[in-house]
């Protein structure tokens, strides 16, 4: 897995990968069960027949509607997703949806963008339902929140969706800014304060940098000194910062600039950035020839000075392993079950907090494996091979709250308000 493609927001952060099995969802709440299905990976126009009559049936029987769940998580497992009680931790509903999905914030207090067989979904988490907003198209990748907006790669098509997540609320898909890249690959896209739009560079075979338009689509800059580009963080005052596999490309104040690699082949391609620190938090690999390298050492990216640092964790990591705290601190869950807390400044170790046993990441980058995610002082920490998750408090170290499910989980999130 020299490739992965990982979700992706300004704080922390989607891999896409090619999916094989039609798409068909169930959404499930409490007294009104509503059938979506599928064929060919797209909403068939009887499917959404089908749900408008359910829901009208359920109204018209008197059907009470089910409570909103407050600051829900959502979590897949093989066969569809789980919403869960934030407090609890125990399922709250119940989402059948076949195929391999993934799980990102959408960016307001109700919605979680889901990457399907046929493209982004909107899932109404604390209502419990899939919507009919969707963007359609081949291999959706990252999602990104910064700076009121939601930015959507699709992978196979270089399309690129800009909207603002406030306006899900109305139930119909948001208008907003779209752009395409000059050729389909697995990218990146981020639109600053200003409207100034940053988007990869590269195609199917080779990736090569990224480029930035201002608010009316113009070109204002460009890099290519960034070899196989993946992934993306904002740190501080808008820095911000996508991975090379010989570095990181910054752009900040209008320019990019490059940081190399202490090492010749020193690939950072997940970050996780936080508004509080000028410092990205990134992994760090060395062996480009390695089927699944599991490194030890993650980068700590100074975008004010423009200099790494390599901190060694003593245990490897996986690509979900990566989150930022309330305060800025950087968060990595190790291979050895613990929470590693790092003080970005100084590189320091300040704690491990033991969350979850032992585990070995899988060669397949879709097989579940211990995910992170982080919201507010709250790290969740999910460990399939137990059907658990786990709740622990960033303050204190403690959990707060355990719970097994019926059913082992892959990704991890939740609702994100404000980015």
């Amino acid at each position: 897995m020299k490739n992965p493609v990982k979700s992706s927001t300004s704080t922390s952060t989607t891999h896409s990968a090619p999916r094989n099995r039609a798409l068909a969802g169930m959404a499930l709440a409490l007294a009104v069960s509503t059938v979506l299905t599928a064929c060919g990976g797209k909403d068939s126009p009887s499917a959404t027949a089908t749900a408008t009559a359910d829901a009208k049936a359920g109204a018209t029987a008197g059907a009470k509607p089910a409570a909103a769940v407050e600051n829900p998580l959502v979590a897949t497992f093989d066969g569809g997703l789980y919403v869960l009680d934030a407090t609890t931790l125990k399922p709250a509903g119940t989402i059948e949806l076949p195929g391999f999905n993934r799980v990102n914030p959408a960016g307001d207090k109700d919605h979680v963008i889901v990457s399907t067989d046929s493209g982004f979904r909107v899932l109404n988490a604390t209502g419990r339902t899939l919507t009919g907003i969707a963007y359609e198209g081949p291999k959706p990748g990252h999602v990104v929140r910064h700076a009121g907006k939601t930015v959507l790669f699709t992978d196979g098509t270089g399309r690129v969706d800009v909207f603002d997540p406030a306006d899900l609320a109305s139930g119909r898909k948001p208008e907003g800014r779209t752009y395409t890249s000059a050729a389909p690959h697995h990218g990146v896209a981020i639109e600053l304060a200003d409207g100034r739009l940053l988007s990869t560079l590269g195609t199917e075979e080779k990736r090569t940098g990224a480029l930035v338009l201002d608010k009316n689509g113009k070109e204002i800059a460009r890099s290519e000194q960034c070899p196989g580009v993946h992934g993306e963080a904002a740190a501080e005052n808008e820095a911000v910062g996508v991975g090379c596999e010989d570095g990181i490309l910054i752009y900040r104040d209008g320019e990019f600039t490059k940081i190399d690699s202490p090492d010749a082949y020193g690939r950072i391609g997940n970050q996780a950035g936080s508004d509080s620190s000028p410092i990205l938090l990134g992994d760090y690999k060395t062996d480009p020839e390695a089927e699944l390298e599991r490194p030890t050492r993650v980068s700590l990216i100074d975008t004010e000075r423009k200099k790494i640092r390599l901190v060694d964790l003593g245990t490897s990591y996986s690509f979900r392993s990566l989150a930022r705290g309330p305060h800025g601190e950087a968060l990595v869950l190790g291979t050895n079950g613990a929470l590693h807390v790092i003080d970005p400044a100084s590189g320091e170790i300040r704690k491990k907090i033991p969350v979850v046993g032992e585990w070995r990441e899988p060669l397949d980058w879709q097989q579940p494996r211990p995910t992170l995610f982080v919201r507010d002082h709250t790290a969740y920490v999910s460990e399939p091979g137990k059907k658990a998750l786990h709740a622990v408090d960033l303050e204190t170290g403690e959990k707060t709250a355990s719970v097994t499910l019926p059913k082992g989980t892959n990704e991890l999130s939740g609702v994100v308000a404000g980015h």
